[in-house]
């Protein structure tokens, strides 16, 4: 049982190895497969059988007609009017064209390829019927079967018929009728089976355009009933999503602001005291606060519904760096854009700079210098950031990216400390298809690489 096992197994794997990976491929090699068997067969065995019978008997036949000719010869008195009698009845009766060669030879005998079986069939059923030397060949002029027989020393008959009276003829048609056929059954098939198919490619594309984010209005199940039924579930689970999505916005927006509201009701009451020393750290907790609240809106709200569009990476990126640079003033790092791919990208813009302002805003913070470069490769968009900071622990990195961590040793991720930054960077790349890889840098701190399907 176990080796059966192993053995389905192995089958199986060389099987996923040699075989296409698309399905409509995989689905024609299994329409064709067996066509092909079909044909195989039929040509073996059914069209050789009946060139094998047909011929068997035209032969038989021609041989038996030649042999009474040779007998007829063979009774007379062998004279002119003898022969000349042999030779009317070739003619009139069996509608044979027959010669004879006085003080001849026979063509020298070359033994028939193994291919030629009328040749053998012929020379089995001549040394049978007519007890002479003879010579047979099936490549006359015009495609006549031709036959010499030596009734005499130096007396030989030539025997000349047409291909048709000794042989099966229309096999080659037939067969290639076969195949005309074949490739007409096959080619409706493909456009069947390819309308078949299309309707699995539209509902993959419209489930890889919803994870990206991306507007899928205009897809509507069709196809067969069991297509039909997966596009009807990706429907209702679309409508699921976008009814929490949109419950969960608006819960927030209440939120936002009532909370929002109690803050400026603290900032206010704060600036009637004045400026008071005791009054700055409490300025500064609201501050704090504010910068909190944000970040978790941020995160919880995601990319807030919106749509997909065609962003250009360059210059996207420099916009981002220009309003971190605006935002931080009294930082001292430089940052570099050293190169980016002239591309455009179907992405959400909003979401997508804030992806960029989190990384840059990070690096700015705990770096000098920082480094923004970029290329498309496997045609998804790689986005490399590197900075000369602190960095972060190889065995910490992949606990970076979860939501309130903060890493003591190393660098958080944001100003206000809530553990958020990388968090909301790669559900945003995660939207997208992407994802937020951290490496070493070649500045000797941290490499944010960001990876974009273009």
């Amino acid at each position: 049982m176990t080796q059966d096992r192993t053995l389905t197994n192995r089958f199986n794997r060389f099987l996923e190895r040699h075989l296409p990976g698309g399905l409509y491929k995989r689905a024609l090699i299994i329409l064709i497969a067996p066509i092909v068997l079909l044909q195989t067969i039929m040509a073996v065995i059914i069209l050789d059988r009946h060139w094998d019978n047909v011929t068997k008997a035209l032969g038989r036949s021609l041989s038996m007609e030649i042999g009474m000719l040779v007998d007829d010869y063979q009774r007379s008195d062998r004279s002119a009017a003898a022969i000349e009698a042999v030779q009317e009845r070739a003619r009139s009766k069996l509608r044979l064209d027959m010669d004879v060669i006085r003080n001849a030879d026979l063509p020298p005998v070359v033994d028939p390829p193994f291919y030629a079986l009328f040749e053998r069939k012929m020379q089995k059923y001549l040394t049978r019927d007519t007890g002479r030397a003879f010579w047979v060949s099936s490549s006359g002029p015009d495609g006549q079967v031709e036959v010499q027989v030596e009734v005499d020393k130096g007396t030989i008959f030539r025997i000349r018929t047409e291909s048709e009276r000794a042989q099966a003829s229309g096999t080659g048609f037939l067969l290639a009728l076969m195949l005309a056929a074949s490739g007409v059954l096959l080619g409706v098939a493909m456009i069947f089976l390819r309308k078949q198919v299309k309707p699995i490619l539209e509902l993959a594309e419209a489930a890889k355009n919803f994870g990206l984010g991306r507007d899928t209005s205009n897809f509507h199940p069709r196809g067969a009933d069991e297509i039909r039924a997966a596009g009807n579930a990706f429907l209702d689970m679309r409508r699921r999503i976008a009814r929490h999505v949109e419950q969960r916005t608006d819960m927030l927006a209440g939120v936002s602001h009532d909370l929002r509201t109690i803050l400026t009701r603290f900032k206010l009451e704060l600036a009637v005291l004045g400026d008071n020393p005791k009054v700055h750290p409490l300025k500064e907790d609201v501050d704090e606060m504010q910068h909190m609240l944000e970040d978790y809106m941020a995160f919880v709200k995601g990319d807030g519904g919106e749509q997909a569009t065609d962003v250009n990476v360059p210059d996207a990126v420099r916009q981002t760096v220009d309003n971190v640079e605006r935002d931080r003033p009294d930082s001292d790092a430089v940052v570099r854009i050293d190169s980016l791919p002239q591309v455009t990208v179907r992405l959400k813009a909003n979401a997508f700079r804030r992806l960029l302002a989190n990384l840059i805003s990070n690096a700015v913070r705990y770096g000098h210098k920082v480094q923004i470069s970029g290329e498309v490769r496997d045609h998804r968009l790689w986005l490399n950031i590197d900075d000369n900071g602190p960095g972060i622990p190889p065995h910490q990195r992949e606990q970076a990216f979860r939501p309130f961590v903060r890493l003591d040793n190393a660098r958080n991720l944001d100003e206000t400390g809530t553990g958020l930054g990388l968090a909301i960077a790669q559900d945003i790349a995660h939207a997208h298809g992407g994802e937020i890889m951290l490496e070493d840098g070649p500045l000797g701190g941290l490499r944010a690489i960001v990876k974009l399907p273009v």
